[in-house]
Order: C-alpha cells, then structure tokens, then sequence
C-alpha cells in the first residue's frame, strides 16, 4: 500500500476515534432539550454526503476510484495529506470546543450558549470549513475522483447550512451574536 494511502488510513482510525465522544453527545440530544429545530433538507443531506465522502476516501485508499499514482505528482500529494491532516484535527478540535453545544442537526437547545472561544473565535463555522478542505486534501492525496465530486457537492450545501445557523443564532442570541459576527468570518477569517 501507498505511504500517504496508509497514513491517511491511520488518520481516519484516530480522527474517528476522537469524533466517538462528539458523535455520543449529539446523539443523546432529546426532544425536551430542543428550542428550535427548523425543518430543513440540511438538518439529513449533510451529514449524508460527509458519511458518502467518508466512504470515498476509505475505498480510494485502496486505490478504488482513484487516478493512477504518477511519481511526477508525488509531492502534490503530499501537500494534499499535509492540507487533509491539519484540517481533519482542526474539525475534531471544533466539535470539541461545541462541547453539550454539539448537535448533527440544525437546532437551539434550551440551553444552548453561544460559543465564540477556539477556532470560532475567528470564524463561526470552522467544522464546514475543516470538512470541505480535508476532503479535497483528501482527493489531491489520495488522486480520489469520486471524493472530489462530494467535496464539489459539499462547498454550496456547507454555505446554504451554515447561513441557516447564522439565522438561528441571531435569533435567539441577538446583540451577542450581532457582536460576535462583527468579529470572526464566516467561514474565512475576516470575510463575512
């Protein structure tokens, strides 16, 4: 097997297993705990098209629906695993820093706080961000078409999602978050 293939294998065993304890607590969420919780096509499609890209990586480190490995390309690739490494634990430091805040779905729990500390202290949706460069890392690295095509997917479905958020935030954290947009980007520092 390719060196990058197994280091990114490695990386998805560990990233995975730093995920579990996020995962857990997005998952306990109940119903009495829920504010608001819009009804929307990216409360479900997201998530899917995460776990889809997920699947893609796995296979393209076997080499399945993957470009040939040119040796000309080799230092391209590892660019690309250097781009998916630092964004895939950037995304776990992300979940984390949500803390009971974390949620897979689009929703204002009864006490949902406003987090504006680590990576959203410079911008509100670094989780979006992390997912979208770690997977075109992921297909420079790993020469991975298919998980291309759902990073490709991924960049307006991420935007429409996080937009959705903002507004939700606003709505229930007005002046604060009024405040806080005015000092982290959207998903690029400073922009937004």
């Amino acid at each position: 097997m390719d060196p990058i293939n197994i280091i990114i294998l490695l990386n998805i065993i560990g990233t995975f297993g730093a995920n579990v304890t996020g995962a857990k607590r997005g998952l306990k969420s109940t119903v009495s705990e829920i504010k608001e919780k819009p009804k929307t096509f990216l409360q479900k499609f997201p998530p899917v098209i995460s776990m889809l890209s997920l699947v893609a990586l796995i296979l393209a480190v076997f080499q399945i629906g993957t470009l040939d490995y040119l040796e000309e390309y080799s230092v391209i690739r590892y660019v690309g695993l250097a781009v998916y490494l630092v964004f895939s634990w950037i995304q776990v430091w992300s979940f984390k820093t949500l803390g009971d805040n974390y949620s897979q779905d689009i929703m204002i729990k009864k006490n949902h706080e406003l987090v504006t500390k680590g990576p959203y202290k410079i911008i509100r949706h670094p989780q979006y961000l992390c997912q979208i460069l770690l997977d075109l890392g992921a297909t420079v690295a790993t020469s991975g078409y298919v998980i291309g095509l759902f990073a490709l997917i991924e960049i307006p479905i991420y935007i429409m999602r996080a937009s959705m958020e903002d507004k939700l935030l606003a709505k229930y954290f007005s002046e604060k978050f009024s405040d806080y947009k005015k000092k982290s980007g959207f998903m690029i520092p400073f922009i937004g």
